[in-house]
């Protein structure tokens, strides 16, 4: 499920040097697109050569999971899961079919708000400046028929996932930029690589500091005052994602719809501009600022407060700033 701005969210790294330091660590930086997005990532080294040749696997990795996950290839075994909706079970690897349960267990907490089963929805709302007019209640009850993470069926013996309906879709496209870019940093981590940041299109998982020995500062900006940095939050190793819609949206009667579709009924999320979420894991992380957008600010502090050890800045569709009482710089 893909229901986030591929604006690359709000967020800009920045304090990055590609130096020698007094400890003999270079830090290298590739960029590529991966995912169906852009990744950037940046990879402490003792040598050039080694950053580099770390830079190769984390790709390779990157490359595994889009081939396993990714609904827009036909050959992957999320899209045989698709192809055979309402058919028959498809056998997955452990590692696909535990991705699911976690999406589902997040559907289930968000009562719909967050729904793997997302990919299935009719876009009948278009924001590229088409739309003069709304669609009928009609038309967006019926885009979200085949959408219903309680019509998923898991097997975890034969490790098999079974969507009821044709014409059912699932897709990880609102954790799978976060869950690839945790994966590689345990691999890095793993492998003894002291620091590093793998950036997802805005899905950031980062350890250790920059050569420098400073700490790695991720900017934080207002979308309606983008010259302006709300915090400049260091992270050691941890996760920071957005999910916002300030760049796609339309206005009726006054009210603004985001491009961010609430898979429950239909209807383009209303009230906040974006959310940022902190913690440890990015794959979390995307999944609760995504979560929130849909639920809005009341109910998207609420959801936060089950995942303490998670934090967050709302802006709302009027420029209001929003923290959660656990977030821990100043703005």
């Amino acid at each position: 499920m893909s229901i986030r701005s591929c604006y690359y969210k709000i967020l800009f790294l920045f304090a990055i040097t590609c130096c020698l330091s007094a400890h003999s660590q270079v830090l290298r930086k590739r960029t590529t697109l991966l995912m169906g997005g852009r990744f950037d990532i940046s990879i402490v080294g003792k040598d050039s050569l080694s950053a580099e040749q770390n830079i190769d696997i984390v790709i390779g990795e990157i490359t595994r999971i889009e081939n396993l996950i990714s609904d827009w290839k036909s050959d992957s075994q999320v899209s045989e899961v698709n192809q055979n909706a309402g058919i028959k079970p498809i056998k997955v690897d452990r590692e696909v079919f535990e991705l699911a349960q976690r999406a589902i267990k997040l559907s289930e907490i968000t009562n719909g708000g967050f729904d793997v089963s997302f990919a299935a929805l009719d876009r009948i709302w278009k924001f590229d400046g088409s739309m003069t007019v709304m669609p009928s209640a009609e038309a967006i009850k019926k885009s979200v028929e085949k959408v219903g993470y309680k019509n998923i069926i898991l097997d975890s013996t034969a490790s098999t996932i079974f969507l009821k309906l044709k014409g059912m879709k699932i897709g990880f496209g609102a954790l799978g930029e976060g869950y690839a870019t945790d994966k590689c940093r345990a691999m890095m981590i793993a492998k003894g690589v002291q620091a590093g940041i793998i950036n997802g299109s805005g899905d950031m998982s980062t350890w250790g500091k920059q050569p420098t020995g400073k700490d790695w500062k991720i900017g934080i900006t207002n979308p309606f005052m983008p010259e302006k940095i709300l915090a400049a939050v260091p992270l050691k190793e941890g996760a920071v994602t957005t999910s916002g819609s300030y760049e796609k949206f339309v206005v009726f009667n006054g009210k603004r719809y985001s491009h961010i579709i609430n898979p429950a009924t239909g209807y383009p999320a209303t009230g906040l501009c974006s959310v940022t979420v902190f913690g440890p894991n990015a794959e979390t992380a995307n999944g609760l600022s995504t979560s929130m957008m849909v639920l809005g600010q009341k109910e998207g502090l609420l959801l936060l407060q089950k995942f303490p050890d998670y934090s967050c800045v709302m802006i709302t569709d009027k420029g209001k700033i929003v923290k959660s009482q656990n977030f821990a710089y100043k703005l």
